[in-house]
């Protein structure tokens, strides 16, 4: 860890915050482009190892049940155990990438906020220093910013409530009556697994869940990725893509489905002390209520930029901020899929090449802005 002294800052071109898939792959191309790691740019990761927000799925989230998990660019994830938990694989394969392409990733660093500088640059504050940098790729994710709705009577439910993010697997909730609420993949894999061996478990959304049957092809791919694209034009936050696609209809869903796991009931109104209730006078009991309420981006450290548009997201063309075209927000919106964040990174490398370069370069590409390198 490197510690620059007090009102002292570290200047590079390009700051990375974030080692997850998006921060990876910005990496990766920074490194193509013939930048030097900690000498041109730098990698900073809160996270205690690699792996990004995979290293703190619960343990029964097997490789084989991960739906669509896309390889970094120029490295392929071949002979994985679909038996293992996804947090080993893909951590693994994480740690392998960074040393062969020799990513150098500061961790665990905690940025807290990133400033106006001086000369046009802006100020990384960190826990291991400042860093100017005259351009920012922030791929800092969802995973440290689980929503959990408030509804009335919360503070005095009896039993226990926690997050998808700190979901420790199903054997937690055996023997007790469980409140699953959320209407995403993540609420019916929970259901799924806690109902074989929970007494009781009840499912809880605000919408009607809709379930996808057939293929997701091509063209419903970029359809759902363009319905959360012009949120983020507008500067609202950004919805999941998943949001916009339903729920894949598996054959573990059509089970599910037709043994009653997944009989839906309405969002509740208020929470009692020994469960929920609904104002029609219906009450559940419950020792546990799981919120798989999703999450939301974890940008509260670009806050004094003052980059949030008054419908409370950040407008994004490409991956430039359009508030601050050095700043990147990659792995946001529409690229918040693995695909997606290895696009969105080789995307934010190009324009920043022409940032730093100038106009006179604008029309090029990003592997002729900068000088190439073999990694």
């Amino acid at each position: 860890m490197n510690n620059f002294g007090v009102g002292a800052a570290r200047e590079v071109d390009v700051v990375v915050i974030g080692a997850g898939q998006a921060g990876l792959s910005g990496a990766y191309h920074l490194r193509r482009t013939g930048l030097e790691p900690d000498r041109d740019f730098v990698v900073l990761d809160h996270a205690p190892r690699p792996g990004g927000a995979w290293q703190f799925r619960w343990p029964s989230l097997t490789y084989g049940k991960v739906h669509g998990m896309h390889a970094l660019p120029g490295m392929e994830l071949a002979g994985a155990d679909d038996a293992r938990p996804s947090s080993e694989v893909i951590g693994e394969y994480f740690a392998e990438y960074e040393r062969t392409f020799g990513l150098r990733v500061h961790r665990p660093v905690e940025v807290s906020a990133v400033r106006e500088g001086d000369g046009g640059r802006l100020l990384v504050e960190s826990s291991e220093g400042t860093y100017a940098t005259r351009a920012l790729i922030n791929a800092t994710g969802t995973w440290d910013r689980p929503f959990w709705p408030r509804y009335p009577g919360q503070e005095g439910f009896r039993g226990r409530q926690l997050h998808t993010a700190n979901y420790p697997g199903p054997a937690e909730f055996a023997g007790q009556r469980v409140v699953v609420v959320g209407g995403g993949a993540s609420a019916t894999q929970h259901l799924m697994e806690i109902a074989e061996v929970a007494a009781e478990t009840y499912w809880v959304t605000r919408r009607p869940p809709v379930f996808r049957d057939g293929p997701f092809d091509e063209e419903l791919g970029r359809a759902a990725v363009a319905m959360v694209e012009e949120r983020v034009r507008r500067g609202l936050p950004p919805r999941s893509v998943v949001s916009v696609t339903g729920l894949p209809l598996t054959d573990a869903v059509r089970r599910a489905r037709e043994t009653g796991v997944l009989d839906r009931l309405p969002m509740f109104d208020r929470i009692t002390p020994n469960g929920v209730a609904w104002d029609g006078g219906r009450t559940v009991e419950a020792d546990v209520i799981l919120w798989a309420t999703g999450f939301r981006a974890a940008i509260d450290h670009l806050a004094p930029l003052k980059l949030r548009e008054p419908g409370g997201g950040i407008r994004v063309e490409g991956t430039r901020a359009v508030r601050d075209a050095r700043i990147h927000l990659v792995g946001y919106g529409p690229s918040a899929s693995t695909i997606g964040a290895n696009r969105a990174g080789r995307a934010a490398v190009r324009e920043i090449g022409r940032l730093l370069k100038g106009a006179d370069t604008a029309a090029g590409d990003a592997d002729e802005v900068f000088a190439p390198a073999v990694v």
